[in-house]
């Protein structure tokens, strides 16, 4: 079967930086998923963006979908034959509905019935008549911001200025929002000129020669290259942040790298002021020497040649300048006032109109700080430490630098508190606090830190789901799916062995003071339960724990993280144990007959009928005492293994439901009391064993 190439480019005004590679994956995707459905075969897939375009090549695609060739069932034989010998109206209408006739039916047995059958052959059909389908995908791709344009009723994430479809040389025919596909390409908005492409496998190239590079990678690999050769020149470090360099790709479609100075005296600010201003706000990477300092210097990448550098430079230079004058003006300004004056100004800054201020937010931070403290053991100067930093963690939220620039929040918080006089760890907790930041981020690394960032995290979470504030699909606008992550970590890092449950309780409470909700608090600790195990049962997914060995240690109450993960470790070490499938069976079968308990008593020694029953009992005793003194999971599993041999010695001669009913009672108490042993480990029944 002869090959094509298929070439398809959206062309449209300058996509936000953020959304150009997800755009372009996205697109990707859904034209191989659209090959695939309509049983189209190619040989490859290549993918290309630029601020301006979205671009898709399939080479070698065939000319026609592959014919097939299939088995057809119908009705059974006596509803596809009449009494009479002829065809029923069910026979004629399937084999009608399959494009063949009666004449093609023959009868196949299943499960000994007879049925109606028809080998059903489809002539795939031409490549061409499929491919102006492309149009729904085009139309189908969703951005996270859209417009619309014109009188159109299409919304997008830009409008679409031009579309290029080719099947080998021939025009795939559709139109979009009054534009039809063509050959015809635009090159680089002030570089190239309009270009029509001769052959799909020609258009990477012939873009090249009017100044865009489509290939993602390789104009990231051209600016690498430049940077590193400016390095070299220079005698520089230019640190690469990977993000930042993403987002400067994919606002370049012909990438220049040059560099500009500013003033050395700029140099007296803080370097995360410096680095800010240049990242976040002009795009530029800093440069530092060797020994890692920071110099005054940057280094921008243009949309464009190598023509009139210097004019670029100085233009760029200038806006730089104007940004890190008023940064130097919003942190003198900052320096001439004191920490109580921001924490009075948080007074007037609303959190939530149903939550209250910062300053009310920062008040149940502090209570809770001090409670979740003397819960983790904390002494006397720890505490103090502690409440310190939970009273001035907000502080730097209402100054003007951080105002400018929210990325500083904490940064900026912990380097005033130190001018300020602050102790070194409260500073520092000041911008841990909001630690971890995001997935990859660490948990805090001071016990100040750790204890605040909890008490923050935790009334944002129990109060937003006091007022029914609550994740829901891909909305969370509070971030609480985050920072419940963020409290997992935390709490599995720090190895504080405190309940969840009871962590939970006390901020519902702290939450309740301040009467925020209607809730309550028995429903809100259900609802926030589910809510953690959900985010503890993503945690240990990414750490690779079998999903039933979950299922199985977040059966029960949480209680303690880090006891929790090491249950489930212990567990994921020991499924494929020889003996593990007989471990779980016996634990499970008590827990299984515990349920029929239907009282709670005392389990009597006296009304033990046979041997095996004094021997689990003795047993029982032995490992609930091993429970108690041991804190260590593996420990822990082990002596619940040990029950495994007098667990099947007691079924084996003892029969629980018993027609005694004292002795019944007590068998299903002496079942109920060790399977509440075994279910604090794990339900043993979640488990999958081979």
């Amino acid at each position: 079967m002869n090959k094509k190439d298929v070439l398809l480019e959206v062309g449209l005004e300058e996509m936000p930086a953020r959304f150009v590679t997800e755009s372009m994956n996205q697109l990707g995707s859904k034209v191989e998923a659209f090959l695939q459905e309509q049983k189209v075969s190619y040989d490859e897939l290549k993918l290309y963006s630029t601020p301006r375009r979205l671009a898709v090549l399939v080479q070698g695609v065939a000319e026609a979908q592959e014919d097939i060739e299939e088995e057809a069932k119908g009705p059974a034989k006596k509803i596809a034959l009449q009494e009479d010998g002829t065809w029923s109206k069910a026979a004629i209408g399937f084999t009608r509905g399959q494009g063949m006739s009666v004449e093609d039916i023959y009868f196949k047995e299943i499960n000994g019935v007879e049925y109606v059958h028809v080998n059903k052959f489809v002539k795939g059909k031409p490549t061409m008549e499929l491919l102006p389908q492309l149009r729904e995908i085009i139309i189908s791709l969703h951005f996270g911001k859209n417009m619309r344009w014109a009188d159109n009723d299409l919304r997008y994430i830009r409008p679409i200025k031009w579309l290029v479809a080719l099947f080998g040389s021939e025009v795939i025919p559709f139109e979009i929002t009054n534009v039809s596909t063509g050959q015809t390409t635009q090159g680089h908005r002030f570089l190239g000129e309009t270009v029509t492409i001769a052959s799909p496998a020609a258009y990477e190239e012939q873009l090249k020669g009017q100044f865009v590079i489509v290939n993602p990678a390789d104009r990231k690999e051209m600016i690498r290259q430049q940077l590193s050769q400016l390095e070299e020149d220079q005698s520089w470090i230019i640190p690469v942040d990977e993000e930042l360099l993403e987002e400067v790709n994919n606002l370049v479609e012909y990438p220049t790298a040059l560099y500009g100075a500013f003033n050395q005296d700029f140099l007296e600010l803080p370097e995360e002021v410096l680095i800010t201003s240049m990242k976040e706000h002009q795009r530029y990477f800093p440069v530092k020497d060797g020994e890692g300092t920071l110099l005054p210097y940057f280094v921008t990448v243009r949309n464009g040649d190598s023509r009139s550098l210097d004019k670029v430079a100085r233009g760029n230079e200038k806006v730089l300048r104007a940004r890190l004058a008023d940064a130097d003006f919003f942190y003198k300004e900052d320096q001439s006032r004191d920490i109580p004056f921001f924490l009075n100004k948080l007074q007037a800054i609303v959190y939530h109109e149903k939550i209250g201020t910062l300053a009310e937010k920062v008040s149940r931070i502090r209570r809770l700080s001090a409670k979740l403290s003397e819960m983790a053991g904390a002494d006397r100067e720890k505490q103090k430490k502690a409440d310190r930093a939970a009273e001035i963690c907000k502080f730097d939220l209402v100054t003007q630098m951080v105002y400018e620039f929210p990325e500083l929040q904490g940064i900026m918080g912990e380097k005033y508190a130190l001018q300020k006089g602050e102790d070194q760890e409260v500073a520092r907790a000041v911008n841990e606090h909001y630690e971890p930041r995001h997935a990859d981020d660490e948990a805090p690394e001071t016990f100040t830190g750790a204890v605040v960032s909890l008490a923050d995290k935790l009334d944002t979470i129990v109060s937003c789901f006091a007022v029914n504030i609550i994740p829901t699909g891909s909305q969370d606008p509070y971030a609480l799916r985050r920072q419940a992550a963020g409290i997992v970590l935390i709490l599995a890092e720090k190895k504080w062995d405190l309940s969840l449950e009871m962590i939970l309780q006390t901020a519902i409470a702290v939450v309740k003071e301040d009467g925020i909700g209607e809730k309550e608090a028995e429903l809100l600790l259900e609802e926030l339960t589910a809510f953690f195990k959900l985010r503890i049962k993503h945690s240990l997914q990414e750490q690779q724990i079998r999903y039933d060995l979950i299922d199985a240690v977040l059966a029960g109450a949480v209680g303690s993280l880090p006891s929790l993960f090491a249950k489930a470790a212990v567990l994921m070490a020991h499924k494929e144990d020889a003996g593990f499938k007989e471990t779980a069976e016996a634990l499970s079968r008590v827990a299984n007959i515990a349920k029929k308990a239907e009282t709670r008593a005392a389990i009597k020694e006296e009304c033990f009928m046979n041997e095996e029953e004094k021997v689990l009992y003795k047993e029982f005793l032995r490992v609930q005492e091993g429970l108690q003194e041991t804190r260590e999971a593996e420990g822990q599993f082990a002596l619940l293994e040990s029950l495994k041999r007098p667990i099947e010695q007691y079924f084996e001669h003892t029969m629980v439901m018993a027609e005694d009913a004292a002795v019944k009672e007590n068998r299903l108490n002496q079942m109920r009391e060790l399977a509440e042993i075994i279910l604090e480990f794990a339900d043993f029944n979640k488990i999958l064993v081979k």
